[in-house]
């Protein structure tokens, strides 16, 4: 049994379920760590045809767009929106299998357009321009998949798969900006910004150049607006975890200034060093310091097991920026293959680390005290708490993100 299913309001699925939906992500990762070892020309566990040429898909769209997508579904409810992790995570095992590739991307395919169908249907009931944005990174995502379907080559995908993620991002950060603003004129700012983001992969496809540039754009005025208006400048005065989660994020978006300066002044960016430098930014820089941000709430409110905030979480932060630092700032710059390879082997020892810290986190975590207030994901609640300076200590709280997606559970009823 993989856990019982309840339908009513929405569909509820025990813990198992939800791991067995996750797994194929997980392993979309690991893959992609060790196609990233292949690129880097060091020696790797597993090693097939094509795992070199997929890295870039099995990164973004199967490991993920596979969480990203069951935290969707979990918000939603409907049983059909499980179908989306579902899609997504076999179209990653299938794109490591002898499989024709077709069929890994025409699953990956299906999977987005489900997550799309997903944002239209909470749409329906719920307009809100945090959700618009998020809707655009979704489609942005599905643009991407419809592409690498027709055998458009990964380095012109790029900017497909960062608006995706990017703009999933931009949302949630645009959501909870609204703690420390009254007025809607920020956020109105915000869809505008990621209607630029939006556009630029498109424009991208007629001239790569003019695309890029656009995009690097759109990407400074996001991270002007998010240094402007996100929380994170005041929790990371705070302690614990919504300090960690704040520093994360600001270092998130010095990366990501740093790759749209690179886009701007040297597009098109297609290849190269200054193409690794850019990547990594992105991907590496702004995106898995996101995910090491928000792992404590996104994936407790997911799976319903608890990840309490550890101090030791800061030891994997801080060999993910420094090896960046080194990658880019020293063998990209500099065209130095050592600091390159180097940077590159301890990036993605960084991330396993900080998985390794995660996982024996949650596997040793204390039972909570009776008569103490239950965690969100302890007691299956939809909707973790917000976090804000002076946020309770122990409490579900990031001072990062209570992920949107959660809270749109209770709005889509």
């Amino acid at each position: 049994m993989l856990g019982a299913i309840e339908f009513g309001a929405g569909m509820k699925t025990a813990t198992p379920f939800r791991l067995t939906l996750l797994i194929p992500g997980g392993l979309a990762l690991l893959a992609g760590l060790d196609s990233a070892l292949l690129l880097l020309g060091l020696p790797a566990p597993l090693t097939t045809n094509r795992l070199a040429d997929i890295h870039g898909p099995l990164m973004v769209f199967a490991f993920l767009g596979t969480l990203i997508a069951l935290e969707r579904a979990v918000a939603h409810g409907a049983w059909w929106a499980y179908l989306t992790p579902a899609a997504l995570g076999v179209g990653g095992l299938a794109a490591l299998s002898p499989l024709p590739l077709l069929v890994a991307q025409g699953l990956i395919v299906a999977g987005f357009g489900l997550q799309v169908a997903i944002y239209r249907s909470v749409w329906r009931r719920h307009q809100q321009i945090y959700l618009a944005i998020q809707t655009l990174g979704a489609a942005s995502a599905l643009g991407g998949a419809l592409l690498w379907l027709a055998d458009v080559p990964v380095p012109r995908l790029v900017p497909w798969m960062a608006a995706y993620l990017i703009l999933t991002i931009a949302g949630e950060r645009v959501e909870l900006s609204r703690l420390a603003r009254t007025s809607q004129r920020p956020e109105q700012h915000a869809f505008w910004i990621a209607l630029v983001i939006f556009a630029a992969p498109a424009l991208a496809l007629i001239s790569a150049q003019w695309g890029q540039i656009v995009l690097g754009l759109g990407l400074l005025g996001l991270v002007a607006w998010l240094w402007t208006h996100d929380i994170a400048r005041g929790t990371i005065r705070s302690r614990g975890l919504p300090r960690f989660s704040a520093a994360c994020l600001l270092a998130g978006y010095g990366w990501l200034a740093g790759a749209a300066a690179l886009w701007i002044l040297r597009a098109p960016i297609l290849e190269g060093r200054i193409y690794d430098a850019t990547l990594h930014s992105v991907f590496l820089g702004f995106v898995m310091s996101m995910i090491f941000a928000h792992a404590a709430i996104i994936l407790p409110a997911v799976i319903r097991k608890p990840l309490p905030y550890r101090a030791v979480f800061w030891v994997p932060a801080a060999l993910l920026h420094a090896s960046l630092i080194l990658r880019v700032l020293v063998g990209d710059a500099r065209d130095i293959a050592w600091a390159v390879s180097w940077g590159g082997a301890v990036n993605i020892a960084a991330v396993l680390l900080f998985i390794g810290c995660a996982v024996f986190s949650s596997a040793t975590a204390s039972r909570a005290k009776p008569g103490g207030a239950p965690s969100a994901a302890s007691s299956g609640g939809a909707s973790p708490l917000k976090a804000g300076p002076g946020s309770t200590p122990g409490a579900d709280n990031t001072g990062g993100t209570p992920p949107a997606a959660i809270r749109l559970a209770k709005e889509s009823k």
